[in-house]
């Protein structure tokens, strides 16, 4: 009998496989202000997931710091459970967020998770391996990625419409463009970036889709801007990632890579995307908060030594693709906001040489009255020039230069007593144009009807109108061309984006018929 059994047991022994898996295992040594230190992890790599096992639920940590004997993480959960000597697990997974077309009209954080109460975002079984027919495509994409390669990238050649005259005619903004808006607090920035959205809904062909990623905002803020974008029909091709001031400084850190993730995803589906971080102080002061927390030594105004490679990887991410990439684009516009108006300070110098050209908001002029309160001498587009339509292009080619001269002899007038006929004239038509420049938040202007009253305002046709009247008169001259012109005039500049001379003649005929005193 015992002899069949070790017949036995030499037979199981044979046929034993050894399917057991090492796991790296670490403890938390100590927790505080959204870090933890953790030791034992030695294969942790940088940007990976950690995992702690809490006598609750288990808590996700990313790994920043990887020291010699031990590992800084930056706790994406709730603190509160974790504790010293806390189990703590590699995952072999790097920080990535959910990403699909279901986002689209929805307001998440910066890890993916829904905040506007419409319930979860993707459908059972909704990820890219699993799902019926019906069942739209969800993927992971991750937080950290390498920016497109130069041979991979395609010159910028396609406009983006703010709806803004005095950004589209001067400062043109191009589809895969960096575009800064740099600015005091209360200067109108996000107003600015709120149009650009708004304006979308007018472009009929490739329509970017919106992503705005509010860093520190405060949630009435956000929940304004929401409705605003809800009530105005831009909520459907809008995303808003949202990491609120009460929010911890992990998720201001996380929040543009989230959105930027975002813009990548539908970038790879060959469209057009426009994000907006509001704003990159913000989230540089994060960075600085986490990194002192971290021990890292502090550099310049307490920065760390790696912020100005914080905001390049990110920006670096938008891009025009080529053809063979699919065509899609990224265009980035990121705002930043400065302290009386020193556009020399650490953060702003950074993210302007980052950037493809900036456009100022300044408080003077804003506290004239002059909204948007852009100031054209300060503000600059390296590459949209390249992208601007025809039309704009051929019209507004000398706005820049007049403008510059109005501001120019404007300050010097104020010292003489008496200026002769010429200075007077060239004065006079830069109030005008200043006036035409004019708009109220929340009215994009289409950029066909922008060329009208461009030429219009260039040509003349606005000089016997009192400058009280101008901006109102240029609405009145819009409305009207609208009901009477609006297939002859309008249409044709929208859908060939040139102004020939045929159209050039209908829009004299136009204009002389109109009554602009009144």
């Amino acid at each position: 009998m015992s002899y069949e059994i070790i017949e036995k047991l030499k037979k199981e022994i044979e046929g034993y496989k050894d399917t057991g898996e090492w796991e790296e295992i670490g403890r938390v040594i100590e927790v505080g202000d959204g870090v933890a230190r953790i030791s034992g992890l030695r294969g942790v790599q940088a940007q990976e997931i950690i995992t702690i096992e809490t006598g609750e639920t288990p808590v996700s940590a990313l790994a920043l710091n990887i020291e010699e004997e031990t590992v800084g993480a930056l706790i994406l959960g709730e603190e509160k459970f974790i504790k010293s000597g806390d189990t703590a697990k590699t995952t072999g997974q790097v920080l990535s967020i959910e990403v699909g077309d279901e986002l689209l009209g929805r307001v998440v954080n910066p890890l993916g998770e829904a905040l506007d109460g419409l319930g979860q975002i993707y459908s059972a079984g909704g990820g890219s391996s699993s799902g019926g027919k019906n069942k739209k495509e969800s993927k992971r994409f991750p937080l950290e990625k390498k920016a497109p390669s130069v041979v991979s990238r395609e010159a910028v050649n396609e406009a983006v419409h703010t709806g803004i005259k005095s950004i589209d005619a001067m400062i043109p903004i191009g589809r895969g463009q960096r575009e800064l808006i740099i600015g005091d607090r209360q200067t109108g920035k996000t107003a600015v970036a709120i149009d650009v959205i708004l304006n979308q809904k007018n472009e009929t062909v490739r329509r970017p889709i919106c992503i705005y990623v509010a860093i520190g905002q405060k949630e009435s803020k956000t929940a304004k801007l929401v409705a605003t974008l809800k009530e105005k029909g831009a909520l459907e091709y809008s995303v808003i990632v949202d990491a609120s001031a009460s929010s911890p400084a992990a998720l201001w850190y996380l929040a543009p890579y989230a959105g930027c993730a975002i813009g990548e995803y539908f970038m790879s589906k060959g469209l057009d995307a426009v994000i907006i971080y509001d704003d990159l102080t913000k989230h540089a002061q994060a960075y600085r908060q986490i990194s002192l927390l971290l021990g890292r030594p502090p550099g310049r105004e307490a920065f760390p030594g790696d912020v100005f490679y914080l905001h390049s990887r990110l920006l670096e991410r938008a891009a025009k693709l080529n053809k063979e990439n699919g065509g899609g684009s990224l265009t980035a516009l990121p705002i930043i906001e400065t302290q009386l108006g020193d556009i020399s300070a650490y953060i702003p110098t950074n993210v302007i040489s980052i950037t493809d050209g900036q456009i100022f908001l300044e408080s003077d002029l804003f506290h004239q009255g002059i909204r948007p309160a852009i100031n054209v001498g300060l503000s600059v587009s390296r590459v949209g020039s390249a992208a601007q339509t025809k039309a704009m292009k051929k019209v507004a080619g000398k706005l820049r230069l007049e403008l510059a001269q109005f501001r120019e002899l404007q300050a010097f007038v104020q010292f003489a007593s008496d200026v002769d006929e010429a200075t007077r004239e060239k004065i006079k038509r830069g109030g005008i144009l200043t006036e035409i420049l004019k708009q109220d938040d929340l009215q994009p202007v289409p950029f066909e009807k922008q060329v009208v009253v461009i030429y219009a305002a260039l040509n003349g046709y606005f000089n016997d109108v009192h400058k009280e009247q101008i901006k109102g008169t240029g609405e009145r001259l819009l409305d009207h061309l609208e009901k009477t012109h609006g297939d002859s005039i309008f249409k044709p500049i929208r859908e060939k984006r040139e102004l020939t001379p045929d159209m050039e003649t209908k829009i004299k005929e136009a204009l002389s018929n109109f009554d602009f005193v009144k």
